[in-house]
């Protein structure tokens, strides 16, 4: 069972950045796709970056790609969400998953375990 511990969130003018840290223990990720999502409250969970066992491909949902950059460090079983030009509609609360599918797939069904979340607020 992996187990998913997010950090790094907090809040941010418009502008500015932050880096997410997703951490996993409990299980090899290396092996493993891994993606981060984005929730506000009422509203469903959406695909915001994923990248590949390797580390060799990437997916970015239209709304974010040019301003984010997903990156992982399988030796220190680290998944990391560089995100840069940050907007008020980019705050929410970003959770990490992980999904034993080869591919980057953008729906919450693809991904078997998630972290708990955290909280990044954009003000303008």
């Amino acid at each position: 069972q992996v187990h998913l511990v997010e950090s790094g969130g907090g809040s941010v003018q418009a502008g500015g950045s932050r880096r997410l840290s997703c951490e996993a223990s409990g299980g090899t990720i290396s092996t493993k796709t891994m993606g981060w999502f984005r929730q506000v409250l009422g509203k469903d969970r959406q695909f915001v970056a994923g990248i590949t066992g390797n580390g060799g491909f990437t997916r970015y949902a239209d709304s974010v790609k040019g301003r984010f950059s997903i990156s992982r460090d399988n030796a220190k079983s680290t998944v990391d969400l560089q995100m840069n030009s940050l907007k008020p509609e980019d705050t929410a609360l970003y959770y990490c998953a992980s999904t034993y599918y080869l591919g980057i797939g953008t729906s919450t069904s693809d991904y078997n375990y998630w972290g708990q979340g955290t909280q990044v607020t954009v003000s303008s």
